[in-house]
């Protein structure tokens, strides 16, 4: 992809933000380890220590690697960004964490009970999918993409309200588990159906929606943010976007939208198979032991969070 050289191993690597993936992997290992012990919680699984370092990668790739300075650049990326943040690495980090820790975090916060409401599961759906569709609307994104503070306040907003959504889905805790069968199932579709307008409107729009992405002035503001250079610095290297585009702002636009949706679907559809399989499995057969289980969080020893 022509022009990335011109960057450097700051700007392509974030490596602020690589500490702070590395000093999180390293609290995590202290949490299931030493921690662990301590307390005398049971021990955490590799499969599930994998799922968290997994995700908490992917997460580092999003927002503070190469996919994230290419999401500047090209809209398609910035969707590929937006769904490996919301929809793959929150869930592996979440199912990575052992059911002893989620219910210390959650006696942690237990003065916040007021706010519970917002993790049931109309709102929470109503919520993630409110927020990534408000986003998308083009002087909001622009808005936010051109003023860095609001920027990082809207994507941890985002962050916390993807991982509400995610929580009824594959909620860790056994006794905490209500959303089974055509409960779950109807959940699912509640998220499949209210992403589809955001998605819509992206991939049949008829011109260029965001001018990040197509007027060079906004580009190079918005690109200030991330690589070191005045925006008229950025200006005068690259003149905008077109330089290191293969596509037209139209169909990287179009791209972005059907990268999203796809990749949406998958997932969900994925999660809806298993809903589905384990419902009729309940509903139909004698109990047996789930082929799957490995893909939800086993319950371990208790721990006293008095």
């Amino acid at each position: 992809m022509s022009g990335l050289q011109a960057f450097s191993f700051a700007e392509m690597w974030s490596p602020l933000l690589l500490a702070a993936a590395l000093l999180a992997a390293a609290g995590y290992l202290v949490l299931i380890g030493p921690a662990a012990e301590r307390l005398r919680a049971a021990p955490v699984p590799l499969w599930r220590r994998a799922l968290f370092l997994g995700g908490l990668a992917m997460l580092y790739l999003a927002q503070g690697g190469p996919v994230s300075l290419l999401g500047h650049i090209f809209f398609s990326f910035h969707m590929l960004s937006m769904a490996l943040s919301y929809l793959v690495a929150i869930p592996l980090m979440m199912l990575g964490i052992p059911d002893w820790a989620w219910r210390i975090l959650l006696a942690f916060l237990r003065p916040l009970r007021g706010l519970s409401f917002l993790a049931r599961p109309v709102v929470s759906a109503a919520l993630f999918n409110g927020l990534f569709s408000l986003y998308h609307l083009p002087a909001v994104h622009d808005y936010v993409m051109l003023h860095f503070a609001v920027h990082r306040l809207y994507y941890g907003l985002l962050f916390l309200a993807a991982a509400l959504m995610w929580w009824n889905l594959i909620n860790p805790l056994p006794e905490r588990r209500s959303l089974e069968g055509p409960g779950g199932i109807g959940y699912i579709f509640l998220n499949m159906v209210l992403l589809t307008p955001a998605c819509g409107l992206i991939i049949f729009a008829g011109s260029p929606l965001y001018a990040t992405y197509s007027d060079p002035q906004a580009w190079a503001r918005a690109m200030g943010y991330c690589v070191s250079g005045s925006p008229a610095a950025l200006l005068q290297q690259f003149g905008g976007p077109a330089y290191f585009g293969w596509l037209s702002p139209r169909v990287d636009q179009q791209v972005g939208g059907i990268a999203m949706k796809f990749i949406q679907e998958g997932i969900f559809a994925s999660m809806l198979a298993y809903v589905f399989y384990h419902w009729y499995k309940k509903e139909n057969g004698p109990d047996e032991e789930e082929p799957m289980a490995a893909l939800l969080p086993v319950q371990g020893t208790p721990v006293d969070t008095r």
